[in-house]
């Protein structure tokens, strides 16, 4: 099992927003979790990247 960011806007002009987290066994069951649990918008674009990709800028202590 994986963990993803989740990540969405409402605009093309805004920035992207965390909406949260999923935990999934690959990336199609992440984007089906994602869609299914935050769904409460009227997202125009959603995005759910896996924690491991992530690229600390500054590590937390």
């Amino acid at each position: 099992m994986k963990i993803y960011e989740v990540f969405a806007r409402f605009k093309y002009d805004e920035p992207l927003h965390f909406v949260g987290t999923v935990t999934a066994p690959d990336d199609d069951l992440a984007k089906v979790y994602a869609f299914n649990t935050y769904n409460e918008w009227a997202w125009i674009e959603m995005i759910a990247v896996p924690r491991a990709s992530v690229v600390h800028v500054i590590e937390p202590a």
